[in-house]
């Protein structure tokens, strides 16, 4: 397990604040809303991006970050992790200079993600020829785990204006996080499982986001070959997901779902329940 020396100078924000809010009849009404804030990045003190994110894991964010853009491919050089939010900055510091970062930031390629989301220009090249580790997955579990995830979204139900994502397994949810930007929850989760040297083989990956090629591109990294969603699929998403061997699952909401790629590694074994 990976062990980075990580230092806090505040504590973690708050996820939610109240507000007075007017209704449209004119009643005043007191409601949470979700909050945002910029967490600049950098490596090696150098200023990387500055994510705008609810700040719950962001050591995971940062990590899962700096891994899925190429930044760093070993988690041992990793040596420290500072997160100062009064500054709003998270620094991480690695045992040897990490080359190549101005030179990749130069090739960065912006994405539909929500508020911020980059992939560079390398991450293609790395990810060439590969395929994800191939499993079954039956209906009856695409249920279990979709039942799961409605004890979650603790954000989402006080205040709305946020994606949830969760890292599943054996139709339970192993990890779950909310945020802003659905790239941003699915960074934390990638440097969650980095960090604890967890193998996605035999995980599913849900999101409440749509599956475009940037969500395709980090399930890919993590290693995890199915794809849960309750929104829909672009064109771009659904070529990599093929190309990856990923089996995507979307609309996937209630007793329904759509099946857009890896329909033959699906085993409908709840015959007539989602009519």
């Amino acid at each position: 397990m990976l062990q980075p020396n990580i230092i806090k100078t505040t504590e973690n924000p708050l996820q939610t604040i109240e507000v007075e809010v007017y209704d449209e009849y004119g009643e005043k009404l007191v409601k949470q809303i979700a909050c945002e804030r910029p967490l600049t990045v950098m490596l090696n003190w150098k200023e990387v991006v500055t994510l705008m994110t609810l700040g719950s894991r962001p050591e995971s964010l940062v990590l899962g970050y700096l891994k899925n853009q190429g930044f760093i491919t070993d988690p041992s050089a990793v040596e420290s992790i500072i997160i100062d939010w009064e500054t709003h900055s998270a620094a991480v510091v690695t045992k040897e200079n990490v080359e190549g970062v101005e030179q990749a930031l130069k090739k960065k390629t912006v994405t539909s993600g929500c508020g911020q989301g980059t992939m560079y220009g390398n991450v293609m090249m790395q990810l060439e020829g590969y395929q994800v580790p191939q499993i079954t997955v039956k209906q009856s579990d695409v249920y279990a785990t979709l039942e799961a995830l409605t004890h979650y979204n603790d954000t989402y139900k006080k205040a709305g204006a946020v994606h949830g994502c969760a890292v599943c397994n054996n139709n339970q949810v192993q990890s779950f996080v909310e945020d802003v930007g659905r790239h941003n929850a699915v960074d934390t989760l990638a440097g969650e499982m980095w960090i604890n040297q967890d193998s996605g083989d035999d995980k599913i990956f849900y999101t409440t986001g749509r599956l475009t090629s940037e969500m395709v591109i980090k399930v890919a990294q993590m290693g995890i070959p199915v794809l849960l969603s309750r929104s829909g699929v672009t064109q771009m998403g659904l070529d990599l997901a093929r190309q990856f061997g990923i089996t995507t699952i979307a609309r996937a909401k209630g007793l329904r779902f759509q099946v857009f790629t890896g329909g033959d590694k699906m085993t409908f074994d709840v015959k007539g329940e989602s009519q």
